[in-house]
């Protein structure tokens, strides 16, 4: 455990030291403006294309593993969407917001530095392929349930569209997409360009961490919202349970794959949920607080996950013949 705790502190305290520092310095959110562009279109691409493009391609071609995370997101989506459904008495909107706060993790700010920290580079292949189909899984669901219950004017060729922008114009899935054609062509990027990539890669995940704990410092927590207590038991403890069991389901899969997959599935709610929550006008100072609490209390759920698997005690196929 002892080893554990050291291996993800840093994680948590550059997290504690973007809080530390919004709280200290006062400064306005907006200042954040141009190192959340560093992280979100540079720093991040900059290592989902090296992570991908040095990756053998039959790898990267898992249907089975991909079927089974993304299923599982969208089971505790689905789950948390119901819930919420049957509480707001069938508001669609809000119901939206809640069950992408249960199923949509902060894969893309802690997800690869934890993983990569916890199991090595043969890790990367699974982070990149949940963070890219758990994406657009999100950027289908987001403006697709919105549309149907909130503003039904707009054409549903306008809806498609806008899905696909979302989709393809993201800067990590265009990362995903160029490193997976490096990886199909065995392109190696010239030696200068190489270290730039690992310069880039390098700053990505402490500056978004950094980012991430400012941003929940200038977003204090007015009030605890009823509603976690159904999103935290499903962010937190059933998602990594149900990516388990899907696994084991959908085939037999590399140990370091499941074993990553299962810490990805508890990783706490997205900050980008509280981004659609803005852009929606729906639940906004709830999906803050609920982003802010699931990243607290996931200090405790990321060090058990870790503790089970690097032990011994949950085997990574749940259904051993």
């Amino acid at each position: 455990m002892i080893e554990i705790i050291g291996l993800i502190s840093p994680f948590f305290v550059l997290i504690g030291l973007g809080f530390g520092a919004g709280r200290i310095v006062k400064k306005p959110i907006e200042g954040l403006a141009w190192l959340n562009v560093f992280v979100i279109y540079i720093g991040l691409p900059a290592l989902f294309f090296q992570l991908l493009a040095k990756t053998p391609v039959e790898e990267l071609a898992s249907v089975g593993f991909i079927a089974a995370t993304t299923l599982a997101t969208f089971v505790i989506f689905a789950t948390g969407f119901a819930l919420a459904i049957v509480r707001s008495r069938a508001n669609i909107p809000v119901a939206t917001i809640q069950g992408l706060a249960s199923a949509y993790g902060n894969i893309g700010y802690m997800g690869p530095g934890i993983a990569l920290a916890a199991f090595g580079p043969a890790a990367a292949v699974p982070v990149a392929l949940i963070f890219c189909f758990d994406n657009i899984l999100h950027f289908v669901m987001a403006p697709l349930m919105m549309a149907i219950g909130g503003d039904r004017s707009r054409p549903t060729g306008v809806v498609v569209r806008q899905v696909l922008v979302n989709i393809f114009t993201h800067p990590f899935i265009l990362a995903t997409i160029v490193g997976v054609a490096a990886a199909i062509l065995q392109f190696q990027p010239p030696g200068p360009i190489e270290r730039l990539l690992d310069l880039l890669a390098n700053a990505a995940a402490p500056c978004a961490l950094f980012a991430m704990g400012v941003t929940l410092a200038l977003r204090p927590l007015k009030r605890v919202p009823v509603e976690l207590s159904t999103i935290l038991p499903l962010k937190l403890l059933v998602q990594p349970v149900i990516a388990w069991l899907l696994l084991g389901v959908f085939g037999d899969f590399d140990p370091i794959w499941v074993q990553t997959a299962i810490l990805l599935a508890c990783l706490p709610t997205a900050t980008n949920v509280f981004v659609m929550a803005q852009q929606y006008g729906v639940w906004v100072e709830r999906a803050s607080a609920t982003v802010l609490v699931t990243t607290v209390l996931s200090v405790g759920s990321v060090m058990l996950v870790l503790f089970l698997l690097t032990s011994g005690v949950v085997p990574t196929d749940p259904f051993p013949q």
